[in-house]
């Protein structure tokens, strides 16, 4: 059967559909090409469950897929159907539902619903047991950029995040399948690889004797690799060595996003983040002692509750006193199940969108001046879009710079020596 398969939210749910994809096609089955009039026999969404907003696009999303194709058989997986199990059972009526176990099954699953046509309910309800679930090799990726999960699931317990419930404690993939993953990409002509996972500077820690910067060692030495991407780290899973590979490695990207959430001392007791604004600080300066250049950014949630004014002011000047160079801004959202949720002072949404919105402005500010120190000069650039109406190349550089430019050559893949010109 064609199979169409939609994944919200993050790179993890969109490398696990990658991954489901090439077994789908293993078995047999066909990915859709969203022609008018094509027949789709399956059709898949990972869900989201992050934000409030998460919720009901995924919800929209299900049943947007149970109108358009009527006769697919409908998969729901993900953190939106681990968390609202029941709602997607009883009431969307999904062929077959899973949570954040048991994907690799989907495609006996499908061929069980074929042959019975009973509604199938694999979800399990005690999700900080899982395993990692080895979804193997996937070879369904970007043009040049390939993502690479190496764990799953998070022991923080952030008292505004409902994921350590939806995906689990955090576990780490096998590092000999990592790296054969990795070596498999390399092979398939992947210039880039994205490390990801849902907290993935946890990893190694339920390993003896491997940590994430001894995987990042050996990924960084496989021949012919250009690019090695890291997604996303905690400051307190930042590591002298790790910050020494990044230095010293040539295809290490040069660019690391560290979340903050708040720079407020008070503020961050409340939301249960394991650091304080003094040790963040060091550590970025570290890093910027040792790469000047690299582009740091973060995450920002506003409006937390009992967030005062001075509260968020000192976020304000926290940032600025950080040096960052780009700002990823989120109001906060309640969760059920949270303990952020029972706190007093909740903050009214139209101070959440002020608050985002001169946090957003500050961003701004910050890539202005940023992108202003490489402006004339050359850069490596490597090619990901290439637009044939207008002969435009379109890709990043190692530290994230958006580059433009014209040649009548479709470069997509290749790394490009360029000058780099500020946008205004």
């Amino acid at each position: 059967m064609k199979f169409k398969i939609i994944s919200l939210g993050c790179k993890v749910n969109s490398y696990e559909c990658q991954s489901l994809a090439s077994l789908l096609i293993k078995r047999g089955h066909e990915e859709a090409k969203d022609h008018p009039n094509e027949e789709v026999g399956i059709a898949i969404i990972n869900t989201c469950s992050v934000t409030a907003t998460a919720d009901q696009k995924s919800r929209q999303h299900i049943r947007k897929l149970r109108n358009n194709y009527p006769n697919a058989i409908i998969c729901v997986m993900g953190c939106y159907s681990q968390k609202s199990h029941d709602f997607i059972i009883n009431d969307i009526k999904a062929d077959i539902v899973v949570g954040t176990s048991n994907r690799h099954l989907i495609p006996d699953y499908i061929d069980e619903f074929h042959r019975n046509h009973q509604q199938i309910d694999a979800t399990e309800d005690k999700s900080r047991f899982f395993s990692y679930e080895e979804l193997g090799i996937t070879s369904y990726n970007e043009n040049v950029r390939a993502y690479l999960k190496i764990q799953d699931g998070c022991d923080n317990f952030c008292s505004y995040c409902i994921i350590p419930f939806t995906r689990g404690k955090s576990r780490s993939r096998d590092p000999k399948n990592i790296i054969d993953e990795a070596k498999y990409l390399i092979e398939k002509g992947y210039k880039e690889i994205v490390i990801t996972g849902i907290h993935v500077g946890g990893y190694g820690n339920d390993l003896v004797g491997y940590k994430f910067s001894d995987l990042i060692d050996d990924l960084s030495s496989l021949e012919g690799l250009y690019s090695l991407r890291i997604s996303s780290i905690e400051e307190s899973e930042i590591d002298e060595r790790l910050i020494t590979l990044v230095k010293e490695r040539k295809n290490i990207a040069k660019h690391l996003h560290i979340p903050l959430q708040s720079g407020s001392k008070s503020v961050l007791q409340r939301m249960n983040r394991k650091y304080n604004c003094d040790e963040f600080l060091s550590t970025l300066r570290k890093i910027r002692k040792e790469i000047p250049d690299i582009a740091l950014t973060t995450d920002v949630i506003v409006g937390f509750p009992g967030e005062s004014e001075e509260e968020f002011n000192e976020t304000y000047e926290f940032i600025k006193k950080c040096d960052f160079n780009m700002l990823h801004v989120f109001p906060f959202s309640a969760r059920e199940n949270t303990k952020a949720i029972r706190m007093p002072n909740q903050i009214a949404p139209d101070v959440k969108k002020r608050r985002v919105n001169v946090l957003l402005d500050l961003s701004e500010t910050l890539w202005d001046a940023y992108t202003e120190r490489f402006d004339g000069h050359e850069v490596d650039v490597l090619v990901e879009e290439y637009d044939e109406k207008t002969s435009i190349n379109r890709g990043h550089t190692t530290n994230y710079l958006d580059i433009s430019f014209k040649n009548k050559d479709n470069l997509v893949g290749k790394v490009v020596k360029t000058t780099y010109k500020k946008q205004e």
